[in-house]
């Protein structure tokens, strides 16, 4: 560290927060030289050549001259494969017991000296040097992973190690958690490492708060997912294939994983877009249903410093007709920033605020951060001294409580790893229950502590329970935000079980949907956070989180009444619609820019409400196929190359494109179509894909088209629920799925089918399963003359 970091720190918090980060970053450093000890002499290891195999339930066990690997397919069709003997358990993606093995898949010879497994959707083939070749009934290489390489300390310890994979030369490469620079990952190198960028981010920014070593891969062979299950520290080196690449041969695309320790095994599941989500779901659980309400329009703010602040804000919307399902409060309403705290000065009846406001229909939602004021009185620190043995708080190897620099002062972090501290933190939220909060966001929980330079997490040589198995921030600290969730959402389920626990969280990892959603976190204003905010929640989604969305305006600086608008407009059809920002960058109320702002911004709300039952609709399949509400424009055409390059565009659902405008100035803008007719749901025009198009986009709305013959669930302007049918092209049919809002209880989710046709001129739609007229009103659209 120089002066310049000194300075900075200082300038950034204060002088004395300052200082202390400069002795948190100094402590941190001494920890870290002392332990974890330097690697030291490591020897290189691959597997050498093969020996012999054991046939298994679903596969077996395939042996070389220095290492083993076990292959297992599952009954669902997912295929486990691991090096040195492990296992599927323990794992934090997984949400109890492996699959079962499929028992129709058999360990065989093959005919090139290595070994197979044949399953309904997968062949796998191990080579007699290690090589580990996943290929489609047909024969077609979906990906080819090579010997992988270990670095192993001579004097004991974790070895570090590489796996290098090679996919088809026009394969492109999508996921690894949440990138700005996304949604199709290009060449590059990618850390898995959830890292809190330090204020704001953009696309170049790279990690983030949620990676995952989750990646999704899309070829002409067809599409499939890995997921290398290691929690420790790593990184992803990604580089796309090339066709017809030095004579005439194509180079095929290349994927490294480097990982500091842990074991090497692997999930892959193969199959249409549809099947792969599937598939990735069942292994690590199904996403959280939100409740309805959580699908309306919310709004926050860091700095709105009163009880009067906030109900100026609510009126504000009420007294311009405009929707606002949810209120977000910030830090600012804590006791001196502490955690499950109340200002009683800006906030003297909390309580009777929130059920005020949720008369009016606003729910209050709390932030919740990990770290705990290190002071004694402070009763969340005094009672997690006395979980367990040795209390809640993560420990350095000499058995003190890790100190670390954030709001409150100097904080210590509760173990989220441990049981026994998951269930004290669940506990502890009947503090925000009875103040009338329905739902939490967790923030800074990558874990965060402030410091004046280098990684701002714990020491890597603090230590963890683990689940009881033991040891340090290297392995725990991806997961730390995962476990802090789960904590949050079994305290919620426990305290109130008659209702969905409403939570979401700024970091995690894979499985992080079975507890709730996430968000962008402080994605930088400007144009190119707009576009970073559409990259996190594809890929997101194709990680098997569908419910995300940014901060609509950005996080910090001043968006122009442009961009605000932009962003306003893509945010109504993301699943989380919130706007929000850091306490120095202004308002982001839409009447705050102006009056043609804010008439475009009402007509994007109230767009937004009337799609509310669909969004319900897909809340509920997101639960129960795991298909994302907002979903890549090749999610139903993964062999259109075109389709695949396509990053501004998504579908929302199977029945609408939406194509915001990402770009100053722009009035017009081209939309690549997947095959079938588009209808532009402003004007009524329609078009024929495959193709692109070019179509207007004025600064009162974005382009959003319907799929011909789609049947998509609305508002209607009594408030019920109604069926908005987009007439099929001739010869042709369509349909949709309707799911009704239940509450927010735990009513199970009836599924309805229609479809729609066209008989004798006229448009027809009907109920699977159910003889007679359909129960709801029918509006058609897209007829000749008809918008």
């Amino acid at each position: 560290m120089d002066g310049r970091d000194l300075v900075r720190s200082v300038k950034m918090v204060g002088s004395v927060q300052g200082l202390r980060m400069v002795r948190a970053a100094w402590r941190r450093q001494r920890a870290d030289a002392r332990v974890p000890a330097p690697r030291g002499a490591e020897r290189a290891r691959v597997p050498g050549l093969l020996v012999s195999a054991e046939p298994g339930p679903g596969g077996g066990v395939v042996k070389f001259a220095r290492s083993e690997l076990l292959i297992r397919v599952s009954v669902g069709g997912a295929v486990f494969w691991s090096w040195d003997g492990a296992e599927p358990l323990p794992s934090y993606a997984l949400p109890g017991a492996a699959p079962e093995p499929d028992p129709r898949a058999v360990l065989e010879p093959d005919k090139n000296g290595g070994w197979q497994v044949v399953s309904e959707r997968l062949t796998v083939v191990v080579s007699r040097h290690g090589a580990v070749e996943l290929r489609t009934p047909g024969g077609v290489v979906l990906r080819r992973e090579l010997p992988p390489r270990w670095w192993e300390p001579v004097g004991g310890g974790a070895a570090r190690w590489v796996q290098r994979s090679e996919v088809p030369a026009d394969a492109r490469f999508f996921g690894l958690g949440g990138r700005a620079g996304g949604p199709r990952l290009r060449g590059g190198t990618y850390r898995l490492w959830n890292t809190d960028p330090g204020g704001r981010f953009g696309p170049g920014d790279d990690p983030l708060y949620l990676t995952m070593p989750v990646q999704v891969v899309v070829s002409d062979a067809g599409t499939h997912l890995a997921f290398h299950d290691n929690t420790w520290a790593g990184r992803v080196t990604l580089r796309e294939g090339e066709e017809g690449a030095g004579s005439g041969h194509d180079r095929p695309g290349t994927c490294e994983v480097r990982m500091e320790g842990g074991p090497l095994r692997c999930w892959v599941v193969a199959g249409t877009p549809a099947r792969v989500l599937q598939g990735w779901t069942a292994l690590s659980g199904a996403p959280a249903l939100p409740p309805s309400w959580a699908l309306g329009p919310q709004h926050a703010r860091w700095g709105f410093g009163s009880e009067a602040e906030v109900r100026r804000i609510v009126a504000g919307y009420r007294e311009r007709g405009l929707p606002l399902s949810v209120l977000h409060l910030d830090i600012d309403h804590f006791d001196a920033h502490r955690v499950f705290t109340v200002d009683r000065e800006r906030f003297p009846d909390l309580p009777g605020l929130a059920k005020e406001l949720r008369e009016d229909g606003v729910r209050l939602v709390s932030i919740v951060d990990p770290a705990v004021k290190a002071s004694a009185g402070n009763s969340v620190f005094d009672s997690g001294r006395e979980v367990g043995d040795a209390g809640a708080f993560v420990r350095d190897p000499r058995g003190r409580p890790v100190l670390g620099e954030v709001w409150p002062g100097e904080c210590v972090y509760p173990d989220f790893t441990d049981p026994l501290v998951r269930e004290w933190w669940g506990a502890l939220y009947e503090e925000r229950l009875s103040q009338g909060f329905s739902g939490v966001w967790h923030d800074m929980n990558e874990p965060v502590a402030f410091t004046a330079f280098g990684d701002p997490s714990l020491p890597r040589s603090a230590r963890h329970a683990l689940e009881g198995r033991g040891g340090d921030h290297r392995e725990a600290h991806n997961v730390y935000g995962l476990a802090m969730a789960r904590a949050g959402y079994e305290g919620l389920l426990r305290l109130r079980p008659q209702e969905r626990p409403f939570l979401f969280s700024r970091s995690g990892w894979a499985g992080m949907q079975r507890y709730g959603g996430t968000w962008s976190g402080d994605v930088a204003t400007g144009w190119p956070g707009l576009r970073a905010s559409l990259a996190l929640v594809l890929g997101l989604g194709l990680c098997g989180v569908p419910y995300s969305g940014p901060d609509v305006g950005g996080f910090d600086g001043f968006p122009s009444p442009e961009l605000y608008l932009r962003w306003f407009q893509l945010g109504a059809y993301l699943p989380l619609f919130r706007t929000h920002a850091a306490i120095d960058a202004g308002r982001r109320e839409p009447w705050e820019f102006g009056p043609e702002v804010l008439a475009h911004a009402r007509a994007a709300m109230e767009e937004r409400e009337r799609l509310r039952p669909y969004f319900v609709t897909l809340a509920q399949l997101a639960r129960l196929t795991g298909a994302p509400y907002v979903r890549p424009v090749w999610w139903g055409a993964s062999a259109d190359r075109a389709l695949r390059e396509c990053e501004d565009a998504f579908l929302l659902g199977d029945s609408l494109l939406v194509a915001p405008v990402m770009e100053h100035g722009a009035d017009r803008r081209a939309v690549r179509l997947p095959r079938g007719r588009w209808y532009d749901t402003a004007t009524g025009a329609a078009y024929e894909g495959p193709g692109q198009v070019l179509v207007d986009a004025p600064l009162s709305r974005i382009p959003v088209l319907a799929r011909a013959g789609a049947v998509i669930p609305v508002r209607g302007a009594d408030g019920g629920l109604e069926l908005e049918v987009w007439a099929p092209a001739a010869g042709r049919g369509g349909g949709g799925l309707v799911v009704r809002d239940a509450g927010d209880g735990w009513a199970r989710a009836e599924v309805e089918r229609y479809t729609s046709r066209v008989a004798d001129g006229r448009v027809v739609v009907e109920r699977e399963g159910v003889e007679g007229r359909v129960a709801y009103p029918v509006r058609v659209r897209g007829l000749p003359g008809q918008r």
